[in-house]
Protein backbone atom coordinates (compact mmCIF):
# COMPACT_ATOMS: atom_id res chain seq x y z
CA UNK A 1 0.00 0.00 0.00
CA UNK A 2 1.25 3.50 -0.90
CA UNK A 3 1.79 5.87 1.51
CA UNK A 4 -0.87 8.11 0.59
CA UNK A 5 -2.97 5.45 0.69
CA UNK A 6 -1.99 3.93 3.79
CA UNK A 7 -3.06 6.97 5.54
CA UNK A 8 -6.35 7.51 4.62
CA UNK A 9 -7.21 4.18 5.42
CA UNK A 10 -5.86 4.69 8.87
CA UNK A 11 -8.11 7.12 8.93
CA UNK A 12 -11.05 5.28 8.44
CA UNK A 13 -9.95 2.44 10.79
CA UNK A 14 -9.78 5.29 13.30
CA UNK A 15 -12.95 6.32 12.60
CA UNK A 16 -14.44 2.46 13.26
CA UNK A 17 -12.63 2.31 16.92
CA UNK A 18 -13.19 3.86 20.20
CA UNK A 19 -11.79 7.29 20.54
CA UNK A 20 -8.29 6.89 21.78
CA UNK A 21 -7.45 3.28 20.15
CA UNK A 22 -5.79 4.26 17.28
CA UNK A 23 -2.88 7.21 17.89
CA UNK A 24 -0.88 8.91 15.38
CA UNK A 25 1.28 11.36 17.54
CA UNK A 26 4.98 10.84 17.10
CA UNK A 27 5.61 10.38 20.75
CA UNK A 28 3.47 7.21 20.74
CA UNK A 29 4.86 6.07 17.53
CA UNK A 30 8.49 6.83 18.36
CA UNK A 31 7.79 4.52 21.89
CA UNK A 32 6.77 1.39 19.83
CA UNK A 33 9.30 1.66 17.16
CA UNK A 34 11.51 -0.92 18.61
CA UNK A 35 12.42 -3.39 21.60
CA UNK A 36 15.49 -4.22 23.76
CA UNK A 37 17.61 -5.15 20.13
CA UNK A 38 19.28 -2.58 17.88
CA UNK A 39 17.12 -2.10 15.36
CA UNK A 40 14.17 0.50 15.04
CA UNK A 41 11.51 1.41 12.76
CA UNK A 42 8.83 4.16 13.15
CA UNK A 43 5.36 2.83 12.61
CA UNK A 44 2.50 4.81 10.71
CA UNK A 45 0.34 4.62 13.64
CA UNK A 46 -0.29 2.75 17.16
CA UNK A 47 -3.44 0.88 17.83
CA UNK A 48 -4.01 -0.08 21.75
CA UNK A 49 -7.39 -1.78 21.90
CA UNK A 50 -9.01 -2.74 25.07
CA UNK A 51 -11.02 -5.31 23.72
CA UNK A 52 -10.86 -8.72 21.12
CA UNK A 53 -13.64 -7.19 19.29
CA UNK A 54 -11.27 -4.26 18.75
CA UNK A 55 -8.53 -6.49 17.70
CA UNK A 56 -10.86 -8.02 15.68
CA UNK A 57 -11.75 -5.26 13.71
CA UNK A 58 -7.71 -3.77 13.09
CA UNK A 59 -6.89 -7.43 12.13
CA UNK A 60 -9.62 -7.28 9.43
CA UNK A 61 -8.87 -4.02 8.20
CA UNK A 62 -5.64 -4.66 7.72
CA UNK A 63 -5.56 -7.86 5.90
CA UNK A 64 -8.17 -6.18 3.78
CA UNK A 65 -6.31 -3.22 2.87
CA UNK A 66 -2.64 -5.67 3.05
CA UNK A 67 -1.80 -3.19 5.77
CA UNK A 68 1.60 -4.24 7.73
CA UNK A 69 1.05 -4.84 11.00
CA UNK A 70 3.17 -5.95 14.17
CA UNK A 71 2.33 -6.96 17.36
CA UNK A 72 3.70 -6.17 19.91
CA UNK A 73 3.71 -7.32 24.20
CA UNK A 74 5.40 -5.12 26.70
CA UNK A 75 9.00 -4.44 24.39
CA UNK A 76 10.73 -6.19 26.54
CA UNK A 77 12.62 -8.70 23.70
CA UNK A 78 15.75 -9.01 22.67
CA UNK A 79 15.89 -10.08 19.58
CA UNK A 80 13.76 -6.83 17.11
CA UNK A 81 10.68 -9.57 17.47
CA UNK A 82 8.34 -6.41 17.52
CA UNK A 83 10.04 -3.63 15.35
CA UNK A 84 7.65 -2.58 12.32
CA UNK A 85 10.51 -2.78 9.87
CA UNK A 86 7.48 -2.41 6.88
CA UNK A 87 5.72 0.43 8.52
CA UNK A 88 2.49 -0.18 8.88
CA UNK A 89 0.71 -0.50 11.99
CA UNK A 90 2.14 -1.11 15.50
CA UNK A 91 -0.61 -3.46 17.72
CA UNK A 92 0.19 -2.83 21.08
CA UNK A 93 -1.70 -4.95 23.67
CA UNK A 94 -1.13 -3.49 26.75
CA UNK A 95 -4.70 -2.56 27.59
CA UNK A 96 -5.17 -6.19 27.97
CA UNK A 97 -4.08 -6.52 31.38
CA UNK A 98 -6.87 -8.01 33.45
CA UNK A 99 -6.41 -11.22 35.41
CA UNK A 100 -9.83 -12.55 34.70
CA UNK A 101 -9.81 -15.56 36.96
CA UNK A 102 -7.15 -17.92 39.07
CA UNK A 103 -9.41 -21.12 40.32
CA UNK A 104 -7.94 -22.98 43.01
CA UNK A 105 -9.87 -25.96 42.43
CA UNK A 106 -9.03 -26.16 38.53
CA UNK A 107 -5.76 -25.25 39.25
CA UNK A 108 -5.59 -22.52 36.12
CA UNK A 109 -5.51 -18.90 35.83
CA UNK A 110 -7.04 -16.95 32.76
CA UNK A 111 -5.55 -13.68 31.48
CA UNK A 112 -5.02 -11.56 29.05
CA UNK A 113 -2.06 -10.84 26.96
CA UNK A 114 -1.04 -7.53 28.68
CA UNK A 115 -0.85 -9.41 32.23
CA UNK A 116 2.90 -8.70 33.95
CA UNK A 117 4.47 -11.89 34.14
CA UNK A 118 5.56 -11.14 38.19
CA UNK A 119 2.17 -9.83 38.57
CA UNK A 120 0.20 -13.22 38.10
CA UNK A 121 2.89 -14.77 40.00
CA UNK A 122 2.27 -12.70 42.74
CA UNK A 123 -1.41 -13.43 42.66
CA UNK A 124 -1.06 -17.20 42.15
CA UNK A 125 1.00 -17.30 44.91
CA UNK A 126 -1.59 -15.63 47.78
CA UNK A 127 -3.35 -18.31 46.79
CA UNK A 128 -0.96 -20.97 47.43
CA UNK A 129 -0.76 -21.62 43.59
CA UNK A 130 2.83 -21.64 41.13
CA UNK A 131 2.97 -20.25 37.82
CA UNK A 132 7.03 -21.75 37.65
CA UNK A 133 7.94 -19.90 34.21
CA UNK A 134 10.57 -16.96 35.21
CA UNK A 135 12.33 -15.15 32.42
CA UNK A 136 14.96 -12.76 33.88
CA UNK A 137 12.56 -9.42 32.86
CA UNK A 138 9.76 -11.09 34.51
CA UNK A 139 8.82 -7.89 36.40
CA UNK A 140 8.10 -5.88 33.13
CA UNK A 141 7.61 -8.62 30.32
CA UNK A 142 4.19 -9.45 29.58
CA UNK A 143 2.65 -13.28 29.08
CA UNK A 144 1.58 -12.57 26.10
CA UNK A 145 5.12 -11.83 24.87
CA UNK A 146 6.25 -14.45 26.87
CA UNK A 147 4.14 -17.02 24.27
CA UNK A 148 4.87 -15.29 21.52
CA UNK A 149 8.67 -16.33 22.44
CA UNK A 150 8.38 -19.78 24.21
CA UNK A 151 9.85 -17.60 27.52
CA UNK A 152 12.16 -19.91 30.01
CA UNK A 153 13.99 -18.82 32.60
CA UNK A 154 15.89 -20.26 35.76
CA UNK A 155 13.13 -22.21 36.99
CA UNK A 156 12.31 -24.09 33.50
CA UNK A 157 14.99 -26.71 34.43
CA UNK A 158 12.60 -28.65 36.70
CA UNK A 159 9.36 -27.04 35.75
CA UNK A 160 9.37 -26.21 31.62
CA UNK A 161 9.14 -23.76 29.60
CA UNK A 162 5.99 -21.39 28.71
CA UNK A 163 4.65 -23.85 26.30
CA UNK A 164 4.39 -26.52 29.10
CA UNK A 165 1.74 -24.23 30.54
CA UNK A 166 -0.45 -23.14 28.31
CA UNK A 167 -3.67 -25.22 27.97
CA UNK A 168 -6.08 -23.27 26.23
CA UNK A 169 -6.13 -19.92 23.99
CA UNK A 170 -7.90 -17.33 22.56
CA UNK A 171 -6.21 -16.11 19.18
CA UNK A 172 -7.57 -13.75 16.11
CA UNK A 173 -6.64 -14.40 12.93
CA UNK A 174 -4.93 -12.04 10.73
CA UNK A 175 -7.95 -11.86 8.63
CA UNK A 176 -10.03 -10.78 12.11
CA UNK A 177 -11.48 -14.47 13.08
CA UNK A 178 -11.39 -15.18 16.49
CA UNK A 179 -11.31 -18.86 17.30
CA UNK A 180 -10.76 -20.50 21.05
CA UNK A 181 -8.37 -23.28 21.12
CA UNK A 182 -7.52 -26.17 23.66
CA UNK A 183 -9.45 -25.88 27.04
CA UNK A 184 -9.21 -25.51 30.87
CA UNK A 185 -8.40 -29.11 31.58
CA UNK A 186 -5.08 -30.33 32.16
CA UNK A 187 -5.29 -32.89 29.30
CA UNK A 188 -7.16 -32.28 26.45
CA UNK A 189 -6.51 -35.12 22.95
CA UNK A 190 -9.42 -33.69 21.10
CA UNK A 191 -7.87 -33.07 17.06
CA UNK A 192 -4.17 -31.32 16.92
CA UNK A 193 -2.88 -29.20 19.55
CA UNK A 194 -3.57 -26.18 17.73
CA UNK A 195 -3.30 -23.69 20.57
CA UNK A 196 0.24 -24.61 21.52
CA UNK A 197 1.11 -23.87 17.39
CA UNK A 198 0.80 -20.18 18.51
CA UNK A 199 3.44 -20.35 21.46
CA UNK A 200 6.55 -19.16 19.88
CA UNK A 201 4.91 -18.27 16.55
CA UNK A 202 6.73 -14.41 17.32
CA UNK A 203 3.07 -12.72 16.36
CA UNK A 204 3.48 -14.34 12.55
CA UNK A 205 0.30 -16.04 12.82
CA UNK A 206 -2.27 -14.55 15.47
CA UNK A 207 -2.44 -12.44 18.02
CA UNK A 208 -3.21 -14.00 21.45
CA UNK A 209 -6.08 -11.95 23.25
CA UNK A 210 -6.73 -15.03 26.59
CA UNK A 211 -4.50 -17.50 27.67
CA UNK A 212 -5.87 -20.68 30.03
CA UNK A 213 -2.33 -21.27 32.10
CA UNK A 214 -1.77 -24.09 33.89
CA UNK A 215 -0.83 -23.18 37.81
CA UNK A 216 0.56 -26.31 40.42
CA UNK A 217 0.82 -25.99 43.81
CA UNK A 218 3.21 -23.57 45.27
CA UNK A 219 6.04 -25.17 46.85
CA UNK A 220 6.38 -24.50 49.99
CA UNK A 221 9.66 -23.88 50.91
CA UNK A 222 12.93 -23.12 49.23
CA UNK A 223 16.81 -23.37 49.79
CA UNK A 224 19.86 -21.96 47.49
CA UNK A 225 23.29 -22.36 47.20
CA UNK A 226 26.22 -20.27 45.80
CA UNK A 227 29.60 -21.60 45.26
CA UNK A 228 32.89 -20.48 43.82
CA UNK A 229 34.78 -22.51 41.72
CA UNK A 230 38.46 -22.44 39.81
CA UNK A 231 36.55 -23.00 36.24
CA UNK A 232 33.62 -23.42 33.90
CA UNK A 233 35.33 -26.69 33.64
CA UNK A 234 35.37 -27.72 37.34
CA UNK A 235 31.40 -25.94 37.10
CA UNK A 236 30.64 -28.44 34.36
CA UNK A 237 32.07 -31.04 36.21
CA UNK A 238 30.15 -30.32 39.19
CA UNK A 239 26.62 -29.86 37.48
CA UNK A 240 27.24 -34.15 35.93
CA UNK A 241 27.63 -34.53 39.46
CA UNK A 242 24.50 -33.35 40.36
CA UNK A 243 22.73 -34.86 38.33
CA UNK A 244 24.38 -38.07 38.37
CA UNK A 245 23.39 -37.77 42.40
CA UNK A 246 19.90 -37.94 41.18
CA UNK A 247 19.06 -33.66 42.31
CA UNK A 248 16.69 -32.67 40.36
CA UNK A 249 17.36 -29.15 41.32
CA UNK A 250 14.86 -25.94 40.93
CA UNK A 251 17.66 -24.08 38.93
CA UNK A 252 20.97 -24.30 37.95
CA UNK A 253 22.75 -21.25 37.39
CA UNK A 254 26.52 -20.36 36.05
CA UNK A 255 28.25 -17.86 35.42
CA UNK A 256 32.09 -17.23 34.48
CA UNK A 257 34.95 -15.29 35.38
CA UNK A 258 34.84 -12.39 32.84
CA UNK A 259 30.85 -12.18 34.16
CA UNK A 260 32.22 -12.19 37.62
CA UNK A 261 34.23 -9.55 37.22
CA UNK A 262 32.31 -6.99 36.18
CA UNK A 263 29.46 -8.18 39.04
CA UNK A 264 32.51 -7.96 41.93
CA UNK A 265 33.06 -3.98 40.13
CA UNK A 266 29.14 -3.26 40.07
CA UNK A 267 28.34 -5.26 43.37
CA UNK A 268 31.48 -4.85 45.91
CA UNK A 269 31.43 -8.67 46.59
CA UNK A 270 34.73 -9.98 47.43
CA UNK A 271 33.88 -13.34 47.36
CA UNK A 272 33.88 -13.27 43.83
CA UNK A 273 37.71 -12.12 43.28
CA UNK A 274 39.78 -14.93 41.52
CA UNK A 275 36.73 -17.41 40.89
CA UNK A 276 36.61 -18.75 37.57
CA UNK A 277 32.85 -19.58 37.52
CA UNK A 278 30.00 -19.51 40.22
CA UNK A 279 26.85 -21.84 40.32
CA UNK A 280 23.51 -20.74 42.00
CA UNK A 281 21.27 -24.13 42.91
CA UNK A 282 18.18 -23.98 44.22
CA UNK A 283 16.20 -26.62 45.59
CA UNK A 284 12.16 -26.54 46.42
CA UNK A 285 9.89 -28.88 48.08
CA UNK A 286 8.84 -29.53 51.91
CA UNK A 287 11.01 -28.38 54.48
CA UNK A 288 12.86 -31.67 55.81
CA UNK A 289 13.26 -32.90 52.80
CA UNK A 290 14.73 -29.78 51.21
CA UNK A 291 16.81 -29.19 54.40
CA UNK A 292 18.32 -32.78 53.93
CA UNK A 293 18.58 -32.40 49.99
CA UNK A 294 20.45 -29.11 50.61
CA UNK A 295 23.08 -31.16 53.39
CA UNK A 296 23.79 -33.60 50.86
CA UNK A 297 24.18 -31.36 48.05
CA UNK A 298 26.63 -29.14 49.97
CA UNK A 299 28.95 -32.21 50.50
CA UNK A 300 28.94 -32.85 46.83
CA UNK A 301 29.70 -29.56 46.05
CA UNK A 302 32.99 -29.04 48.88
CA UNK A 303 34.81 -32.05 46.41
CA UNK A 304 35.01 -29.39 44.18
CA UNK A 305 37.22 -27.58 46.77
CA UNK A 306 35.35 -24.38 46.13
CA UNK A 307 36.93 -20.92 46.98
CA UNK A 308 33.29 -20.29 48.76
CA UNK A 309 30.10 -21.76 49.62
CA UNK A 310 26.76 -19.43 50.70
CA UNK A 311 23.95 -21.06 52.00
CA UNK A 312 20.54 -19.39 52.06
CA UNK A 313 17.52 -20.87 53.99
CA UNK A 314 13.54 -20.09 53.24
CA UNK A 315 12.21 -17.88 50.52
CA UNK A 316 13.42 -14.45 51.66
CA UNK A 317 16.89 -15.46 51.94
CA UNK A 318 16.84 -17.51 48.74
CA UNK A 319 15.76 -14.41 46.89
CA UNK A 320 18.40 -12.43 48.52
CA UNK A 321 20.99 -14.56 46.83
CA UNK A 322 19.55 -14.99 43.81
CA UNK A 323 19.79 -10.87 43.32
CA UNK A 324 23.57 -11.64 42.79
CA UNK A 325 22.01 -13.56 39.65
CA UNK A 326 20.15 -10.80 38.44
CA UNK A 327 23.16 -8.37 38.72
CA UNK A 328 24.97 -10.09 36.11
CA UNK A 329 23.55 -8.79 32.88
CA UNK A 330 23.82 -4.53 33.87
CA UNK A 331 27.49 -5.39 35.36
CA UNK A 332 28.28 -6.49 31.98
CA UNK A 333 26.47 -3.27 30.70
CA UNK A 334 28.47 -1.24 33.54
CA UNK A 335 31.28 -2.44 31.24
CA UNK A 336 30.44 0.32 28.66
CA UNK A 337 31.19 -2.38 25.79
CA UNK A 338 28.28 -3.54 23.62
CA UNK A 339 26.44 -6.77 24.93
CA UNK A 340 25.38 -9.25 22.51
CA UNK A 341 22.99 -11.30 24.04
CA UNK A 342 22.94 -14.63 22.45
CA UNK A 343 20.59 -16.95 23.88
CA UNK A 344 22.16 -20.29 22.60
CA UNK A 345 20.89 -24.11 23.62
CA UNK A 346 23.50 -26.70 23.28
CA UNK A 347 22.61 -30.83 24.69
CA UNK A 348 24.01 -30.49 28.11
CA UNK A 349 26.62 -33.02 28.03
CA UNK A 350 28.10 -30.19 25.53
CA UNK A 351 28.62 -27.86 28.04
CA UNK A 352 32.14 -27.78 28.42
CA UNK A 353 32.57 -27.94 24.62
CA UNK A 354 29.96 -24.59 23.92
CA UNK A 355 32.82 -22.76 27.34
CA UNK A 356 35.31 -23.81 24.94
CA UNK A 357 34.17 -22.25 21.79
CA UNK A 358 33.43 -19.11 23.52
CA UNK A 359 37.21 -18.98 24.42
CA UNK A 360 38.24 -19.86 20.76
CA UNK A 361 36.20 -16.77 19.63
CA UNK A 362 37.56 -14.60 22.25
CA UNK A 363 40.82 -15.80 21.28
CA UNK A 364 40.15 -15.16 17.41
CA UNK A 365 38.58 -12.39 17.29
CA UNK A 366 39.75 -10.11 20.08
CA UNK A 367 36.02 -9.48 22.28
CA UNK A 368 35.59 -10.72 25.34
CA UNK A 369 33.11 -13.48 25.11
CA UNK A 370 31.02 -13.57 29.16
CA UNK A 371 29.15 -16.89 29.68
CA UNK A 372 26.72 -17.43 32.14
CA UNK A 373 22.86 -18.65 32.35
CA UNK A 374 20.69 -21.81 32.61
CA UNK A 375 23.62 -24.21 32.64
CA UNK A 376 20.98 -26.90 34.09
CA UNK A 377 19.32 -27.36 30.52
CA UNK A 378 22.37 -26.22 28.27
CA UNK A 379 20.57 -22.99 27.59
CA UNK A 380 23.91 -20.27 28.69
CA UNK A 381 23.98 -16.56 27.21
CA UNK A 382 27.09 -16.43 25.45
CA UNK A 383 27.48 -12.68 25.49
CA UNK A 384 29.55 -11.18 22.85
CA UNK A 385 31.47 -8.09 24.43
CA UNK A 386 31.98 -5.64 21.58
CA UNK A 387 34.12 -2.59 21.68
CA UNK A 388 32.59 -0.34 19.17
CA UNK A 389 35.32 2.44 19.24
CA UNK A 390 37.66 0.24 17.60
CA UNK A 391 38.20 0.27 13.78
CA UNK A 392 36.48 -2.92 11.89
CA UNK A 393 34.55 -4.14 14.93
CA UNK A 394 31.21 -4.64 12.67
CA UNK A 395 32.96 -6.95 10.62
CA UNK A 396 34.74 -8.62 13.09
CA UNK A 397 31.62 -8.77 15.08
CA UNK A 398 29.30 -10.37 12.63
CA UNK A 399 32.48 -13.08 12.10
CA UNK A 400 32.52 -14.04 15.52
CA UNK A 401 28.66 -14.24 15.40
CA UNK A 402 29.22 -16.56 12.63
CA UNK A 403 31.14 -18.78 14.15
CA UNK A 404 29.28 -18.98 17.21
CA UNK A 405 25.92 -20.16 15.74
CA UNK A 406 27.94 -22.79 13.18
CA UNK A 407 29.68 -24.09 16.42
CA UNK A 408 26.38 -23.94 18.33
CA UNK A 409 24.89 -26.13 15.54
CA UNK A 410 27.61 -28.73 15.06
CA UNK A 411 27.31 -29.04 18.50
CA UNK A 412 23.84 -30.35 17.95
CA UNK A 413 22.50 -27.16 19.39
CA UNK A 414 20.03 -24.28 18.80
CA UNK A 415 20.80 -20.99 17.41
CA UNK A 416 18.24 -19.78 19.94
CA UNK A 417 16.24 -21.00 23.48
CA UNK A 418 14.34 -18.31 24.73
CA UNK A 419 14.75 -15.23 22.53
CA UNK A 420 12.91 -15.96 19.17
CA UNK A 421 14.29 -15.00 16.21
CA UNK A 422 12.83 -11.99 15.28
CA UNK A 423 15.30 -9.88 13.06
CA UNK A 424 18.71 -10.20 15.14
CA UNK A 425 18.95 -13.97 14.21
CA UNK A 426 17.43 -13.94 10.41
CA UNK A 427 20.16 -14.22 9.06
CA UNK A 428 21.01 -17.54 10.54
CA UNK A 429 17.42 -19.27 9.93
CA UNK A 430 18.79 -21.12 7.13
CA UNK A 431 21.51 -22.25 8.86
CA UNK A 432 19.51 -23.26 11.63
CA UNK A 433 16.50 -25.14 9.94
CA UNK A 434 16.61 -27.38 6.88
CA UNK A 435 14.70 -26.72 3.72
CA UNK A 436 12.10 -28.59 3.95
CA UNK A 437 11.35 -27.14 7.71
CA UNK A 438 11.18 -24.01 6.36
CA UNK A 439 8.72 -24.90 3.81
CA UNK A 440 6.51 -26.24 6.20
CA UNK A 441 6.88 -23.08 8.16
CA UNK A 442 5.83 -20.94 4.98
CA UNK A 443 3.02 -23.40 4.95
CA UNK A 444 1.71 -22.55 8.01
CA UNK A 445 2.26 -18.58 7.24
CA UNK A 446 0.40 -18.67 4.29
CA UNK A 447 -2.82 -20.73 5.10
CA UNK A 448 -3.03 -18.53 8.12
CA UNK A 449 -2.09 -14.77 6.66
CA UNK A 450 -2.65 -15.47 2.89
CA UNK A 451 -1.56 -11.27 2.71
CA UNK A 452 1.31 -11.80 4.79
CA UNK A 453 0.29 -8.75 6.99
CA UNK A 454 1.47 -10.05 10.08
CA UNK A 455 5.02 -9.42 11.47
CA UNK A 456 6.27 -8.64 8.01
CA UNK A 457 9.98 -9.04 7.10
CA UNK A 458 10.80 -10.84 9.92
CA UNK A 459 11.80 -15.13 9.39
CA UNK A 460 9.09 -16.36 7.56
Amino acid sequence: MRPVRAAAALKRLAASLPEGELRFDEATRTAHAGDKWFASALPDAVAIPATTKSVARILSFAHHHRLPITPRGAGHGYVGGCVPIRGGLVLALDQLNRIKEISAADFVAVVEPGVRTLALQMAVEKQGLFYPPDPASRADCSLGGNIATNAGGPRCLKYGVTRDYVLGLEVVLADGRILRLGSRTHKNKTGFELARMFVGSEGLLGVVTEATLKLLPRPPWRACLATGLPTMAAAAATIRKIFASGFLPCAVEVADRFTLKAARQRTGDRRLEGCGAVLIVELDGHEASVRGELKALDRLLKEAKPRFVQRAYGPENTERLWQLRREFSYALRDTGLTKMNEDVVVPRGRLEDLFRLGSRIQRRHGFPVACFGHAGDGNIHVNIMVDESRPGYARRRDAALDELFSGVLALGGVITGEHGIGLAKKPWWRDAVPSEVRALHATLKQALDPNGVLNPGKFV
